[in-house]
């Protein structure tokens, strides 16, 4: 037996174009129809009055490590965290993983991949996996020069369910990789850099589409002629239109300002909101404990920070508050900013069924308030938060 919903009375965004009212079918996990709706096709629909509320696709978080108290670095964690992601309005999420080469560490990456398919609540493409060809560590992030005999093993570790790697485009050896991980259809970011011109634009030949955690940890070229300004990497991300940014848009890893340059040089099509959460992400504000052996300070406007040192220890960014500052910060249309986290990442990852509201897209929907907080949220149909 089907089972259908008629959401009615909502403002209805379609990412990057418009926001209009309508009603929205969902039949059988999927959006049968979006705008004027046929009485006859909504025949024993179950109906929900949306109250004039906001009607989104659901959030798409392609840079995440945590929630809450969970990693995504165990089964147990990729469980706990993919619980709870509803209630910030996200229904698909790439777990990002930052792979310590230690003893163990295929078997770590083969259970973490495993489990995926058991995960309830929200989509999972697959895993994002940050290093460990890094030229730059932070993070704990590995340093390694590219291999594509360990890219092999990670790889197979990960059972083929690895959708995004993040590399740096200075590492030595990095081309074979890229080309290797566009051959697998795997999507290319880059990050933890020094890059220059050359080296960024041999990366991006090579396949890279993609600057994650942009102005973090993207430093300049060392001066070399005083007075004059190196470039290097983020000039050249910036001038390339096919090479689209993501920002952890809290108003501390970067500046408004930064954010603004760049949506002046891509447009809002090449801009996408991420979180880079950890440990403390949604959660009030407080000390809590980490696997690290220290606890984090979490603050209302700011980061993630470590309890004596009152470094930067993480972001404490959910996504629901990432549009909410967009919002504050860049004179946009709703429908552009909605889009930087919807409709721009399914675009980025290949996702044709989710980051929209249309017939034949999957019911990946959220229902919000005016501040920002969904009040319910639907994974292909299913309600995974209210």
């Amino acid at each position: 037996m089907s089972s259908s919903l008629l959401i009615t009375n909502v403002r209805i965004v379609e990412p990057s174009q418009r926001v209009y009212s309508g009603d929205v079918l969902v039949r059988d996990g999927r959006i049968a129809a979006a705008g004027k709706v046929d009485g006859a096709a909504a025949a024993g629909a179950k109906k929900l009055d949306g109250g004039g509320r906001l009607l989104t696709p659901g959030l798409i978080d392609v840079h995440t490590h945590g929630l809450m108290h969970a990693l995504y670095d165990t089964p147990e964690g990729l469980h706990e965290a993919a619980k709870v992601l509803g209630q910030f309005g996200v229904t698909t999420v790439l777990p990002t993983i930052v792979p310590q080469m230690k003893e163990g560490w295929a078997e770590g990456l083969a259970a973490v991949a495993a489990a995926i398919p058991s995960v309830r609540g929200v989509n999972i493409p697959g895993l994002h996996l940050e290093g460990p060809f890094m030229a730059i560590g932070g993070a704990a992030c590995p340093t390694l020069p590219g291999d594509l005999g360990l890219l092999e093993e990670m790889l197979s570790a990960c059972q083929n369910r690895v959708t995004v790697m993040s590399i740096s485009p200075d590492t030595p050896n990095i081309i074979p990789v890229i080309e290797r991980l566009r051959e697998k259809k795997i999507v290319v970011f880059l990050t933890h850099t020094r890059a220059s011109v050359v080296q960024s634009e041999a990366a991006i030949a090579a396949g890279a589409v993609h600057a994650t955690h942009f102005y973090d940890v993207f430093y300049a070229p060392a001066e070399s002629d005083p007075g004059v300004r190196p470039v290097g990497v983020v000039e050249t991300v910036l001038a390339n239109r096919g090479v689209s940014v993501d920002f952890v848009a809290d108003g501390v890893h970067v500046h408004p300002m930064a954010i603004r340059a760049a949506l002046a040089a891509k447009g809002p099509e090449g801009i996408i909101l991420i979180t880079d959460s950890n440990i403390g992400a949604g959660l009030p504000p407080g000390v809590y404990d980490t696997k690290w052996g220290f606890q984090v300070r979490i603050r209302e406007g700011d980061g993630a920070r470590h309890i004596t040192k009152n470094s930067l220890a993480g972001s404490a960014l959910t996504m629901n508050r990432g549009i909410a500052n967009l919002s504050k910060w860049l004179d946009l249309p709703p429908e552009h900013i909605w889009a930087m986290g919807s409709s721009n990442p399914a675009r980025l990852l290949g996702l044709s069924q989710t980051g929209r509201i249309a017939a034949g897209a999957d019911a990946d929907l959220v229902l919000w308030n005016d501040n920002f907080q969904p009040v319910k949220t639907w994974v292909k149909g299913e309600c995974s938060y209210e």
